[in-house]
């Protein structure tokens, strides 16, 4: 854990303290809010008040950190600000890239200089990210200091570099981007990105996940190679809407045509792909923006992992302003906003993620529409009310309720797109809580020019939730889906059903610093891919 806010006098100060609160808690049995808060009023701190959770965290990290006290993940758990951050399993770590000119025009996108297009200089990300100059090892090891200093697990990084077009950054820009994230990670430098990714399957702060955002146009076989050589293993593209006279208005850049090719040759590369689709755009109504986001799950040629709705926000800053002023572009009201998500919501399938269903922009900078930045919640309240679920995986998972291995039943569910079959597996509990899932593709063949994926089944991704663990921990005892091999019995469904359906082998769009994890289930690095050869499947 980095221990940089506390120094070692200060350390050594509250130690006896922090030992004592932690054998409280241990003699009481409870890792409740409730007994934390009333173990801090048995052991005040020397003058007045009572421990920060803050410092409560450090010093325990360090306590353990020099063998004084053992990992007890139900501590940390109490001790833990801000628990949902790393509810999902891993820690999200974001970064920018620095401003950059992009190829697009969009009407609805914001400029401003200081940032890279698209973002706003007071949106949280955007805020840290011009603190630290852009510079991707600062803003790296900055978000996991905060992450270990509010009693987070950073083992597994989940690194995602936002700002703007990635494709059309230089590319010994974006190689040096991203072998400074892995040096923050691996707390060294290195001499070349392929010696930080060596470096990284072994560190503290382990690479779980590289996500990148891109631009349907510019996505083709040479840049999947190319992403795959960094260590990207999710993309995430603005498709905005599935019309080209809406696309056209709104001067995208880009057609559908490009959109649901660009998703088919990354789903053949095993890539997990998030989908950005902004309801509201100049041209649009509420009814013909529902029938947009049915188009998602009815071509198979679309049907995202995952999914950013985001409602077109009018910025002052943005071209759409003018059309605006001239009353050709009508935001929704708040009500209709409502109404509208909530139906989309519904016409999710249970293999998509709804990441957001509104953009983080500062109030002060929307000049009409709404400003309604708890949407999701106000949507959950109306869709309660009136009886109404949402069955994505967001919606669905177990998030820090626990979950005994024993308890999940596997289900299995196949659904065909453009150029593969795909087998959705998942570990459910007895009330339809998601604890685990993997994505298996079974291909036709595809014109990417990576020699490792011939013949091969792919596992696109395999996640297990529950509150983020550190590499090693088995949840103190508790029911948690983390740590209790369900990933390997994931794998091993998935082997059966690939060799079951002719596949001689089994390829993994392994990150960086979860390969030793497939070295450990029998997979060898080939390529940028883990693979496995499968046995012939008997009669």
């Amino acid at each position: 854990m980095l221990l940089k806010e506390l120094d070692a006098p200060e350390l050594e100060r509250f130690a006896p303290d922090v030992r004592r609160i932690v054998q409280a808690l241990h003699a009481d049995g409870h890792y409740t809010p409730e007994a934390l808060r009333a173990t801090l009023q048995r052991f005040p701190r020397a003058g007045s008040g009572t421990y920060a959770k803050a410092e409560l965290t450090r010093t325990y990290q360090h306590l353990v950190k020099t063998g004084e006290l053992a990992l007890d993940a139900r501590v940390l758990k109490c001790l833990q600000r801000k628990p949902m951050r790393t509810i999902s399993g891993v820690a999200p770590v974001t970064v920018l890239t620095k401003p950059y000119p992009c190829p697009g025009k969009c009407i609805f996108c914001p400029t401003d200089a200081r940032m890279p297009k698209s973002y706003l200089p007071d949106e949280p990300g955007a805020m840290r990210a011009e603190q630290h100059a852009f510079d991707p090892y600062a803003q790296t090891a900055s978000r996991i200091a905060a992450f270990a200093g509010n009693g987070h697990a950073t083992d597994k990084i989940e690194l995602l570099i936002l700002g703007g077009t990635w494709s059309s950054y230089r590319r010994d820009y974006q190689e040096w981007f991203v072998q400074r994230c892995f040096d923050a990670m691996n707390g060294r430098d290195s001499s070349c990105l392929a010696e930080a990714h060596a470096w990284n399957q072994t560190a503290q702060h382990r690479n779980v996940g590289l996500v990148v955002e891109t631009r349907p146009d510019h996505v083709h076989a040479e840049e999947i190679r190319w992403m795959r050589a960094l260590g990207v293993t999710k993309v995430q593209m603005g498709a905005q809407s599935l019309d080209d006279n809406i696309l056209e208005q709104n001067q995208r850049g880009h057609t559908v045509a490009q959109t649901r090719a660009a998703v088919t040759l990354l789903r053949a590369a095993g890539f997990k792909v998030v989908l950005h689709w902004m309801p509201n755009l100049l041209g649009a109504t509420p009814q013909s923006d529902l029938a947009d986001f049915q188009k998602l799950w009815d071509d198979p040629a679309l049907q995202p992992d995952e999914i950013k709705i985001y409602p077109c926000s009018l910025l002052a800053n943005a071209d759409l302003y003018a059309y605006w002023q001239r009353g050709e572009y009508h935001p929704y009201s708040d009500e209709t906003l409502v109404e509208l998500v909530a139906a989309c919501k519904q016409l999710v399938p249970r293999y998509c993620r709804i990441n957001r269903v509104y953009r983080d922009i500062p109030a002060p900078n929307i000049v009409a529409g709404s400003t309604c930045s708890n949407l999701r919640e106000v949507v959950q309240r109306q869709m309660r009310a009136a009886g109404q679920r949402c069955l994505c995986l967001r919606c669905r998972e177990v998030r820090g309720n626990g979950a005994a291995a024993g308890d999940l039943t596997l289900d299995s569910l196949v659904y065909p797109a453009a150029q593969s079959t795909e087998h959705f597996l998942s570990f459910n509990t007895t009330d339809d809580k998601l604890a685990g899932y993997l994505r298996l593709s079974l291909p036709a063949a595809a014109e990417l020019g990576l020699a490792e994926l011939e013949g091969a089944a792919i596992v696109r991704e395999v996640h297990v939730y529950g509150a983020a663990l550190p590499l090693g921990a088995d949840g103190g005892g508790h029911n948690t889906a983390q740590h209790s091999g369900l990933g390997k019995r994931l794998l091993a469904a998935a082997e059966r059903i690939a060799s079951a359906h002719g596949y001689a082998r089994l390829a993994v769009i392994a990150a960086i610093g979860t390969r030793e994890y497939y070295r450990r289930a029998g997979f060898e690095l080939c390529g940028t891919y883990m693979l496995r050869t499968l046995p012939a499947a008997t009669a």
